[in-house]
Parts: C-alpha cells; sequence; structure tokens
C-alpha cells in the first residue's frame, strides 16, 4: 500500500491575483512565505501557511478560463477550513463586505459550518472544530 504522510499543499490559480492575495492573508489571515513573479509564464506564485505550516499556492495566469461550480461539477469541491468559533468567523467574513452563506450543521457529525466564495468562486469551507 501507498505510504502518504500528509497533504502537502493546494495549489490555486487566480484570476485577479492582488485581489485573491489580499483575501488569502488580509481576510482569512494566511501568512507569506515566498512570492516570486515567474517572467517565462508571466505568472506570481505566491506560497502561503497557515500556522507556520505551508498549504497553499496562489498563482496568477494570463486569461485562466473561469472555473466551473455551479452546478456542481467533476474535479475538487471546496478547501475547508478548521475554525474554534463559526459564528465569530462569520461575523468577521461579513464585516468585512464577503458574502457567506447561513450557517448549517453537518447531519452526521453533528459540527457547524458555513460557505463563502473566494474571488474567483472557489468555494470556501468554515468547519467547527
Amino acid at each position: 500500500m501507498l505510504s502518504i504522510n500528509k497533504i502537502h499543499h493546494i495549489a490555486i490559480i487566480t484570476s485577479d491575483y492582488e485581489k485573491s492575495k489580499h483575501f488569502y492573508t488580509q481576510i482569512l489571515g494566511l501568512e507569506i512565505v515566498r512570492e516570486v513573479y515567474r517572467e517565462a509564464r508571466q505568472s506570481y506564485k505566491l506560497d502561503l501557511a497557515l500556522n507556520g505550516v505551508y498549504v497553499i499556492e496562489l498563482f496568477s495566469f494570463p486569461n485562466p478560463p473561469k472555473r466551473v461550480s455551479r452546478p456542481e461539477a467533476a474535479g475538487l469541491r471546496h478547501l475547508a477550513f478548521e475554525v474554534n468559533d463559526i459564528e465569530k468567523t462569520r461575523a468577521f467574513i461579513l464585516s468585512n463586505g464577503i458574502e457567506a452563506e447561513a450557517i448549517r450543521t453537518d447531519e452526521y457529525t453533528g459540527k457547524a459550518f458555513f460557505f463563502l466564495a473566494d474571488p474567483d468562486g472557489l468555494p470556501i469551507e468554515f468547519y467547527a472544530s
């Protein structure tokens, strides 16, 4: 059997690099590990960490196609973050002018969660610890 240690990172391609950089660093609070501009690809690559652990690569490419999200399409469905206080998290998101769905309860775990969309419409879930 294959032996996998952990998920190393998640790569996200943005349509508006500065807007997404602001969202992931200033709103979600991810820390910048490294930012490089790759001239040959006309692309930024931003490495982001959560609590000191590298988790996301944020890319910009010229004219990327839009992501199909609704109706649900095959592929990555959403990115989920665990939080200690779901109500406080949602209030913070709303206070920053970002729309968020109402808090729901997972019928299997009994845990509270809600969704919002990043600047490119990628579904982001916040899930109570």
